[in-house]
């Protein structure tokens, strides 16, 4: 097979995956080796970087994803926006802003930033599969901790946690529990 036609095959994957999709399992789907799914991903994401082009490759939490460039979402959001989803509240943003730059962190931790009861926030947050539990303190009681998701990832359009903005320094105390 040819570079152009592998491009094409891989092309065609990413088109038909409505979610992220790793390299390893475009590269059993099309029975081409990873690193050659690798190379052929880098030249399309070369090609979408013209001018001229409307989509753009992303790499959300390790899968690839075909997407419209960022730059036309405003253009887009209307029609094609998810179907279910609703915008979060300023409470609800807050919460998740918390949990993100603070994770593993508990629901006591949460309140103790936010000053107010976090329960309606958690259970909204975790309908939505923007966070999960992911462990429990070692502590009294065992507290369950909870973390982002790959949805949220993929709903940030974020690669990895740590393609989060940076916070300054008074953002960053924002975010500290007391005493820590």
């Amino acid at each position: 097979m040819s570079l152009e036609a592998e491009m094409a095959l891989v092309e065609a994957i990413l088109f038909l995956e409505p979610e992220p999709i790793d390299a390893k399992t475009i590269a059993s789907i099309g029975d081409l080796s990873r690193d050659l799914v690798l190379e052929v991903i880098s030249r399309l994401q070369r090609k979408y970087d013209a001018a001229e082009s409307g989509i753009e490759i992303v790499d959300i939490a390790g899968g690839f994803l075909l997407s419209p460039k960022v730059s036309l979402w405003p253009h887009l959001k209307r029609r094609y926006g998810k179907k279910s989803e609703t915008n979060l509240s300023r409470a609800a943003l807050e919460t998740l802003s918390i949990v993100a730059y603070s994770q593993p962190i508990t629901r006591g931790e949460i309140e103790s930033i936010r000053g107010v009861s976090a329960d309606g926030m958690i259970r909204l947050l975790m309908s939505k599969k923007l966070i999960r539990e992911v462990g429990r303190q070692d502590s009294p009681g065992k507290p369950v901790q909870y973390g982002t998701t790959k949805e949220f990832l993929h709903s940030f359009r974020l690669s990895s946690i740590a393609d989060l903005p940076k916070l300054d320094e008074v953002d960053r105390e924002r975010f500290e529990l007391d005493g820590q």
